[in-house]
């Protein structure tokens, strides 16, 4: 190979040999399922991470909604290949649901409608979509109620509809996309402040819909379990069930990895970074700003669901009290942040990388408290609290933190930082 090539990517192949080695260590130590289990969360997440990353890396929106999009996509999934519930359909439910849904499709209709109106002066189109979208949120919650009432009496909630589960996966990319398109429209001609409390927001609200819609989501009482695109464990032989899950989730990675590279050194990604790099220059120059960063903004959006999907099929356990902005926001900045903000590869090292801190922060600290423990009382004869053990879940937080600040310590770019190629 080419000395300027290995010197180039030299940083690249050194991070991911020490990566290879501390997985290879928690093999040994941890096990093979225990391992396996670890590496397909840890991959999903890092298509989570590359959804955040094309955003906040190509384009410099901040969005802190992350967990929003991966509830939605991860609901989408469960709907569409969870299997069907004969009780629902055999039941008054479908019938009752027929009133609320044409309401809402020809509410939805009528705005678009209003939209396509140019004729119309700005202030009195305006007025009647705020009206039209008052009285079609009013008639579609009143005609809910009812069947919401039957489907739980009568059946729990609705079901699936027994569809593959790629199909699923596919849907809760869309649904993540049209969920981004109605934030973006919005908000993305503000200043980002804007955004990012938008999107805080349209978290919560989905979380809290999702929580609360017992009849759709079976609530609290969470729908398991789902089902898999490959073949699930089979007389506790997790490891080769998962293995085959993993190497299909790596094959993905690579397909969007690969995609978005090749947008990223494509005149769209070039134009992207000079918006966000100097937007008045690139505004001057006829670009249509705001279109192309509702582009991204759906783009990531998208990916995100996918990955939300993804992963809760792995876990076969939809739980929307499981949705929390520590685990599925706050750990994707981390991701994107510590492995190099506008890295397609440095998002997918600092996916991995953050999610074995995460998850093995836990067993080390049991470990360590094991080792004070026993010294303390040996040297010392120091009596360690009973709720020694306890404390080693909240290490996490701790470990995450230390680790932060040692990688923007000496590496404030992230491990592997963005490169500008001259073109």
């Amino acid at each position: 190979m080419d000395q300027s090539i290995l010197h180039k990517y030299a940083r690249d192949l050194l991070l991911g040999f020490g990566l290879a080695m501390v997985i290879v260590f928690i093999l040994f130590s941890q096990g093979s399922a225990y391992t396996s289990r670890m590496l397909v969360e840890a991959a999903c997440y890092a298509v989570i991470a590359l959804g955040l990353n094309i955003q906040w890396g190509y384009a410099g929106l901040f969005n802190i909604g992350i967990m929003g999009f991966i509830a939605a996509g991860a609901f989408m999934t469960m709907l569409v290949s969870f299997p069907v519930n004969d009780a629902f359909w055999n039941g008054s439910g479908p019938g009752l649901l027929v009133r609320p849904i044409v309401t809402l499709v020809i509410g939805v209709g009528i705005i678009l409608a209003l939209k396509k109106m140019p004729s119309l002066p700005q202030w009195l189109r305006t007025l009647l979509i705020v009206i039209v979208v008052a009285t079609t949120y009013l008639l579609v919650t009143t005609g809910i109620e009812p069947a919401a009432k039957a489907i739980e009496d009568e059946a729990g909630f609705i079901g699936g509809f027994g569809l593959p589960v790629f199909v699923g996966w596919t849907f809760a990319g869309i649904v993540a996309g049209l969920i981004a398109w109605f934030v973006g429209k919005i908000c993305l001609g503000l200043r980002t402040d804007y955004l990012a409390i938008a999107t805080l927001g349209i978290a919560q609200i989905i979380k809290t819909f999702l929580k609360n819609a017992d009849w759709l989501t079976n609530g609290t009482l969470t729908v398991s379990p789902l089902p898999w695109p490959v073949p699930k464990p089979v007389d506790g032989n997790f490891t080769e069930a998962r293995s085959i899950y993993l190497a299909l989730i790596a094959f993905l990675v690579l397909i969007i990895y690969l995609l978005l590279e090749r947008a990223y050194h494509a005149p769209w990604g070039r134009m992207m970074r000079a918006i966000r790099d100097n937007e008045p220059a690139a505004s001057s120059m006829g670009k249509d700003v705001n279109k192309r960063r509702l582009e991204i903004f759906i783009l990531g959006s998208v990916i995100m669901g996918i990955g939300g999907a993804m992963l809760i099929t792995f876990t076969g356990l939809f739980d929307p009290s499981g949705f929390i902005d520590l685990n599925h926001t706050f750990l994707i900045w981390v991701m994107v942040i510590l492995g190099g903000t506008g890295n397609n590869r440095g998002a997918i090292i600092g996916a991995i990388l953050v999610y074995i801190i995460w998850v093995m922060s836990e067993p080390m600290a049991l470990w360590l408290f094991d080792l004070v423990r026993d010294y303390g009382k040996v040297w010392f004869g120091w009596i360690a609290p009973d709720d020694l053990d306890s404390r080693a879940l909240q290490m996490r937080v701790f470990v995450i933190g230390l680790t932060i600040t040692l990688v923007l310590r000496f590496a404030p770019e992230g491990m592997l930082p963005e490169r500008i190629r001259q073109d």
